[in-house]
């Protein structure tokens, strides 16, 4: 298949649904769509003093849910398709995930990807859901999802977080075919669920064109253990970026909320790139992120020892050219599908007004280095 970018749409308020015909027209491979309840970004930081977008909206937490939006998302647009970017599946039963997948899928006619992966630390246990055996628990609702979509008649398992007793989904996939399932994995028990379930896969992280190869790698031996076509399954990844010439970098890296983007990195990539996890040397990254454990104090004395060498030794940094070309990389390691993700953005309202553009310029000058490479 040829590289095809994907266009990534927030489910925060304000929603801007307007958008969305811009993004059907047939640039974009597919629509993404995430699903929080909580931002990555610290409230204790999201104020005024360290940020003026704190001067537009009160919080970074005003999340909207990603199914709902994408249902809208699916009626609103004719052409692209929808993807929850992703949905996990700690917080919805998979039979509510089945039926609201179908349910979407008839909407967009066709063209839903239900993007799931097994769940994040801060979205589920502030809550109160059961946060223990995330993949284990991933899995059997894979499994209960391909059941009810693909048995005809009543459904009856048993398993360790799921049962079901003369369950009954009879409503028939649109024109006879399943939504796709794409699944956010990096590790090798997600890895390997996903080569035997996935149609798509998106890396949680992959931090160098090397380590994409060897993911992509794991994922096609187990779809190939498991009889399907390794080829077949739609390599994808966002990629976080800082777009900008050095002045625009210097002063983007001196943002706190850019800054902050050092708590989505485990401790050991900062030290396999010589520096230690201002948040401790067990820190596992974005699975680590809690609001309940991060005090503003902690924060701050976290931002107070994040120096710009860390973020830019782990992340394409450049102009618009410059960060296409790294991530040229990425598509010579087998990356088919790549969203760039601009997080310069975050510096502050100047930067984000300006960061989409550099976003679609990064997206030509990729295209045009690829070609057609199918």
């Amino acid at each position: 298949m040829k590289v095809q970018p994907a266009a990534f749409f927030r489910t925060t308020l304000p929603l801007d649904l307007s958008r969305l015909p811009d993004l059907d027209g047939g640039r974009y491979h597919s629509i993404w769509l995430p699903d929080h309840m909580v931002s990555f970004w610290p409230d204790s930081i999201w104020t005024p003093e360290f940020t003026d977008l704190a001067t537009v909206s009160p919080s970074p937490h005003r999340h909207l849910d990603g199914m709902a939006v994408a249902a809208a998302a699916a009626v609103l647009t004719a052409n692209v398709p929808i993807a929850t970017s992703v949905v996990d599946t700690v917080r919805r039963h998979p039979a509510m995930l089945a039926q609201s997948a179908l349910t979407i899928d008839h909407l967009a006619k066709g063209r839903f990807i239900l993007g799931l992966g097994s769940g994040e630390t801060e979205n589920t246990v502030p809550y109160g859901f059961d946060f223990n055996k995330p993949v284990g628990r991933f899995e059997e609702a894979l499994k209960v999802i391909r059941l009810l979509w693909d048995r005809e008649g009543p459904v009856d398992f048993e398993g360790q977080f799921f049962q079901l007793h003369h369950a009954r989904m009879d409503t028939e996939p649109y024109q006879g075919k399943t939504p796709r399932i794409w699944v956010g994995a990096s590790g090798p028990r997600m890895l390997d669920i996903a080569g035997r379930y996935a149609d798509g896969w998106w890396p949680a992280g992959a931090w160098t064109p090397e380590d994409f190869a060897a993911k992509l790698g794991a994922l096609r031996l187990s779809a190939e253990k498991a009889g399907r076509d390794p080829l077949a399954i739609v390599p994808a990844y966002i990629q976080i970026c800082f777009l900008g010439d050095d002045a625009e970098l210097a002063k983007i890296l001196d943002a706190p909320l850019v800054r902050s983007l050092i708590m989505q990195f485990p401790a050991d990539l900062l030290r396999a790139n010589g520096f230690e996890h201002p948040l401790g040397e067990d820190w596992r990254g974005y699975q680590d992120i809690n609001p309940a454990v991060l005090p503003r104090e902690r924060i701050l004395d976290m931002l107070s020892k994040t120096r710009p060498e860390m973020l830019l030794a782990v992340t394409p940094h450049g102009t618009p050219k410059q960060v296409a070309r790294i991530i040229k990389g990425y598509v010579d390691a087998g990356l088919r599908v790549p969203k760039i993700m601009d997080y310069g953005g975050m510096a502050g309202l100047a930067y984000a007004a300006s960061s989409a553009q550099k976003v679609r310029e990064a997206e030509d000058e990729l295209l045009k280095l690829c070609g057609d490479l199918t």
